[in-house]
């Protein structure tokens, strides 16, 4: 185990299958030693990563904690409204981003939900609310974004009744659309939205204006989008937004 502990600290997650042809012997054997060495490594959506990465959320070096830092009072705003929407019973769907764990983090301890992820850094957020039934979508890791995508987790997205899917943009446009930087998060949005009843989208005021190369919806694809008062005017009375538009105060 000691030989994998530096590997995963090096290289960051390692695949099950991955693990166990470094070391020689069957997956079963891995996930067998590892499971008597929780102190070292955790097994997680198929990956195994260093146990001290589920703590401080260091799991790797990905160019999301440059976004984790700003805008953040705007976020928080914007996700408190967002947890005020989550009810006991629901089945709900976190995307991935800068913005969604902050509103991992605002579910209250009380709420009886059912919530689906397939980001690492919301997934830890959320098993430590004891109320919540937590599925992580696995498949390969994508650092950048500390998550993860697979044709699986899409075909288990299928499957799913969805009540809220809260999903994040890295722009939006009003004629363009919302859209993303990696292309792997864009399926599986489109895939949550697809499987949703209410289709809300979480954005700092930041974020209108811009286009990013990976679209993955029109605006009035949205029941809701809420952002903060830095929204403009002239932004904020512009169709499609007019009805869809939840302005939460960052001040």
């Amino acid at each position: 185990m000691s030989t994998l502990a530096r590997v995963l600290a090096e290289r960051g997650p390692l695949h099950l299958r991955d693990a166990a042809a470094l070391l020689g012997v069957s997956e079963m054997t891995v996930r067998r030693d590892i499971a008597t060495r929780a102190d070292l490594i955790a097994y997680l959506g198929g990956h195994l990563l260093p146990a001290g990465g589920l703590v401080n959320g260091n799991v790797a070096q990905y160019a999301l904690s440059d976004e984790e830092q700003s805008h953040t009072a705007a976020k928080i705003a914007i996700c408190q409204r967002a947890a005020a929407l989550i009810e006991d019973g629901d089945t709900v769907f976190i995307d991935c981003g800068s913005t969604t764990p902050h509103l991992a983090a605002r579910i209250p301890q009380g709420i009886r939900a059912t919530v689906i992820c397939y980001s690492l850094n919301v997934a830890n957020i959320l098993c430590k609310n004891n109320g919540l039934r937590v599925i992580l979508l696995g498949g390969l890791w994508h650092s950048s974004s500390a998550s993860f995508s697979s044709d699986e987790s899409l075909a288990q997205l299928a499957r799913l009744g969805i009540n809220k899917a809260f999903i994040s943009a890295a722009g939006v446009d009003l004629l363009r659309g919302a859209s993303c930087v990696q292309f792997h998060e864009a399926p599986v949005k489109q895939a949550a939205m697809a499987r949703s009843v209410q289709k809300i989208l979480l954005v700092d005021a930041s974020k209108f204006g811009q286009v990013k190369p990976a679209f993955f919806a029109r605006v009035d694809e949205f029941d809701q989008i809420i952002t903060d008062d830095g929204v403009t005017p002239d932004v904020a009375g512009h169709e499609p937004l007019a009805g869809r538009l939840t302005v939460a105060s960052a001040s």
